[in-house]
């Protein structure tokens, strides 16, 4: 009975005088693999999957494909911008249909982002019911669960990948793979980058996706939107570490949030901007995930001090700053801050 009322009421949004209408797009054979880019260019165009499973090793590229997804529905559905985020360990089965085929009060249609849906692969019940559940007919939400990166692929969450209607597997990019992605994130920023400009990035961070991705946010946050020559990135690409940044990169992957906090506003103090820092402590974290690190003691540090999930959560918890930052949602300062405690494991 919700799923009826809840397509009453999409059918009823699109009348005269409505908002544009995020739209299902045409969708492959339940399960099949897709290509990532194929989805966001679908998505550009207002039409999202029914119900999309992410996996694969690459924590940036499903970063990266979740923001592009959030903002990409943003434009697409006013009414409902912003996506529900859940977690399979404090959701149950019930909850996570419930939102995915009944819309909400305000809303007949939503995104649903569920992570850590490798929990609900404890019991097998629950995984049997939520592949039952994306079987049947649902509204004009769009489902999207995320699988945590696993050393072995983990065999009883099978049903579940098979059962939506769109799966997509992350794995580290090649660097025409990586180039492509580039390309696209500045051309949702509006930057207009001269030729070299995404070479002169991929080198200086060496391939390595999550550092991509953080240079261009620095570089697009720079250009405006306007044109970003191949000399400006290369200027803007270089290391211009504060000498009490290595100290507080420190301070952090020990866990000693007090001394974190004085060393950062000490940075803060001497001029380092606030995207130094946020690139810094994103590195920081990628790195103690195996990733190219600048300061890679500290990373290790970091790694052995805090488990797999939990950094998986810092690394949640830089974007969602840079995010704040970048939008203005929030001071600065507080905003570095929290998320200094956030990765010390003091919040």
């Amino acid at each position: 009975m919700k799923f009826s009322a809840a397509r009453s009421k999409a059918g009823s949004a699109g009348g005269a005088g409505a908002a544009p209408v995020a739209r299902r797009g045409a969708s492959p054979r339940a399960g099949a693999r897709s290509d990532a880019l194929a989805i966001l260019e679908r998505a550009d165009r207002g039409e999202f999957p029914g119900s999309l499973y992410l996996e694969g090793p690459s924590e940036a590229l499903k970063a990266e494909l979740l923001s592009a997804l959030r903002h990409g529905w943003a434009r697409s559905c006013p009414e409902a911008p912003l996506a529900r985020v859940l977690r399979a360990a404090e959701s149950g089965v019930e909850e996570i249909l419930g939102a995915y085929q009944g819309g909400s009060l305000f809303s007949p249609r939503e995104l649903i982002v569920v992570l850590d849906i490798e929990d609900l692969g404890r019991s097998e019940k629950r995984v049997a019911a939520l592949a039952a559940g994306l079987a049947l007919p649902a509204g004009p939400s769009s489902l999207v669960l995320v699988e945590s990166t696993a050393d072995a692929a983990r065999k009883a969450l099978e049903p579940i990948r098979a059962a939506c209607s769109e799966r997509v597997v992350l794995m580290p990019p090649e660097r025409r793979t990586l180039l492509a992605w580039g390309q696209r994130r500045l051309a949702s920023e509006g930057v207009r980058a001269d030729s070299g400009v995404l070479e002169a990035a991929a080198d200086a961070c060496e391939g390595d996706a999550l550092a991509f991705f953080n240079e261009l946010a620095k570089l697009a946050t720079w250009a405006g939107q306007g044109t970003l020559s191949r000399a400006e990135a290369e200027r803007l690409l270089r290391p211009a570490m504060s000498a009490e940044l290595p100290d507080y990169l420190a301070a952090v992957a020990g866990g000693e949030p007090r001394m974190a906090a004085q060393r950062l506003g000490r940075m803060l103090a001497s001029g380092v901007g606030e995207g130094t820092v946020l690139f810094a402590l994103s590195n920081l974290v990628g790195g103690a995930l195996g990733g190219w690190a600048r300061f890679r003691e500290a990373s290790d540090a970091l790694r052995r001090r805090r488990g797999a999930r939990e950094l998986f959560h810092a690394l949640d918890a830089v974007y969602r700053a840079e995010a704040a930052w970048k939008g203005g949602r929030a001071d600065s300062i507080a905003v570095l801050e929290q998320v200094t405690r956030e990765v010390c494991g003091s919040s």
